[in-house]
C-alpha cells in the first residue's frame, strides 16, 4: 500500500531527474461533451513514457539507503519500464540488465542497448521475462526492479498526479489513463485521492483491472491485444488492486478497433505519435465507453510514445 505522503516523498526525491511534462488544453468536442479537457503530455518524459518517475524513485531510494549493490539492477519489462530503469541506472552509474519478451518491439530493444543495458529476451509474454529476471536478481544479488508492483515505483508514478493537480489548479474532476499492471493508476489515484476520480482504461483483450475487481483479488488473464507491448501484464499488481479498491477506480474496456482509431485520431488532430497502449485512454472517450457529464473537467494522460510513426497514416 502507498499513501499521499509516499508520493510527496517521491516528488522530492526525483526532482531534477524527471521532466515536469506539459499539459495541453483542447477543445472537448471531438472527444466528449465535457466542460474542459486537457491532455497530459507525459509522452515527452525521458525515454518516451511515464516510467522514469518510478524507476528513479526506486533506484535513488536504494542508493541513498545503501541498498544499491555493485551488481546493479535487474528489471523485467515489456519495453518501457526497461528503458526507464536502464536510463535511471545509467544516470547513477549502475549496471542494468533488462529482461524482455522475444515479442518486444525491435525499436525498444535497440534503445535499451543504446542506453548501455544488457538485454536478455525470454519467452513471448511479460510474465516469462519477469520470472527469469526474478531468478537472475536472486542469483546475482542485483536490485530487483519490478515494472509496477513495488511501493517506490508506484509512488514515483504518482508524481504525475501531483503535477496534474498543480497544472489545473485543482480543477480536474476526472483522469483517464491506461492500465496494464496498474503502477501508473495506483500512483495517480493515490496522489489525487479525495480530489478527482480515476478511470482505468484497458483493452478488452487484457482486462487485468476489470477482472481483479470482479474477483476481489488480482487474477491471471489471457493477453491478446495490439497494446500488449506496453499493457501486457498478465495480472494487476497487488498495490494497484489495493489502491483501486480504496479509492474507487472505475474500469473501462475498449476494443482493438477503438484503440487503433484513437491512436490515428491523436495523430491527425494534434500531430502526436502515441503508443497503442496510450491510445486506450483516448478510445474510452471516442467510443463513449466513458461519457463525462457536460460539466465535467477531464484530463487524459498520454503516457507513452515509443511507437513506430511509420504505422500512422499521414
Amino acid at each position: 500500500m502507498i499513501d499521499h505522503a509516499d508520493v510527496q516523498t517521491a516528488a522530492a526525491r526525483v526532482a531534477g531527474h524527471v521532466r515536469r511534462t506539459p499539459v495541453l488544453e483542447v477543445d472537448p468536442a471531438p472527444l466528449a461533451p465535457a466542460a474542459r479537457m486537457w491532455l497530459k503530455l507525459e509522452l515527452t518524459q525521458h525515454t518516451g513514457s511515464f516510467k522514469p518517475r518510478g524507476a528513479f524513485n526506486h533506484i535513488l531510494a536504494a542508493r541513498d539507503e545503501g541498498r544499491l549493490p555493485e551488481a546493479g539492477i535487474v528489471a523485467p519489462s515489456g519495453g518501457n519500464a526497461g528503458l526507464a530503469f536502464a536510463y535511471a541506472a545509467a544516470q547513477v552509474g549502475a549496471h542494468a540488465e533488462v529482461y524482455v519478451p522475444e515479442t518486444a518491439p525491435a525499436m525498444k530493444v535497440a534503445r535499451l542497448r543504446a542506453l548501455g543495458a544488457a538485454v536478455v529476451q525470454v519467452g513471448t509474454r511479460y510474465a516469462e521475462a519477469q520470472d527469469a529476471a526474478t531468478k537472475r536478481a536472486a542469483d546475482t544479488g542485483a536490485l530487483f526492479c519490478h515494472a509496477y508492483d513495488l511501493p517506490e515505483v508506484c509512488a514515483g508514478q504518482g508524481t504525475l498526479g501531483l503535477e496534474i493537480a498543480e497544472q489545473t489548479a485543482g480543477e480536474v474532476d476526472t483522469v483517464l489513463l491506461a492500465v496494464g499492471g496498474g503502477g501508473l493508476m495506483a500512483g495517480v489515484a493515490t496522489a489525487l485521492e479525495g480530489q478527482a476520480q480515476v478511470i482505468g482504461v484497458e483493452p478488452e483483450g487484457i482486462p487485468t483491472l476489470e477482472r481483479a475487481l470482479h474477483a476481489g483479488r488480482p487474477v491471471d488473464v489471457d493477453v491478446s491485444s495490439i497494446a500488449a507491448d506496453s499493457l501486457g501484464a498478465t495480472r494487476l499488481g497487488e498495490i494497484a488492486f489495493s489502491v483501486a479498491t480504496r479509492t474507487g477506480v472505475r474500469p473501462v474496456l475498449v476494443s482493438e478497433e477503438a484503440i487503433i482509431e484513437a491512436r490515428q485520431f491523436i495523430w491527425d488532430e494534434y500531430r502526436l505519435a502515441i503508443e497503442h497502449g496510450t491510445a486506450t485512454a483516448v478510445a474510452a472517450l471516442r467510443t463513449n465507453a466513458y461519457t463525462p457529464s457536460p460539466t465535467e473537467r477531464v484530463m487524459v494522460v498520454l503516457c507513452g510514445a515509443n511507437t513506430p510513426p511509420t504505422t500512422l497514416a499521414t
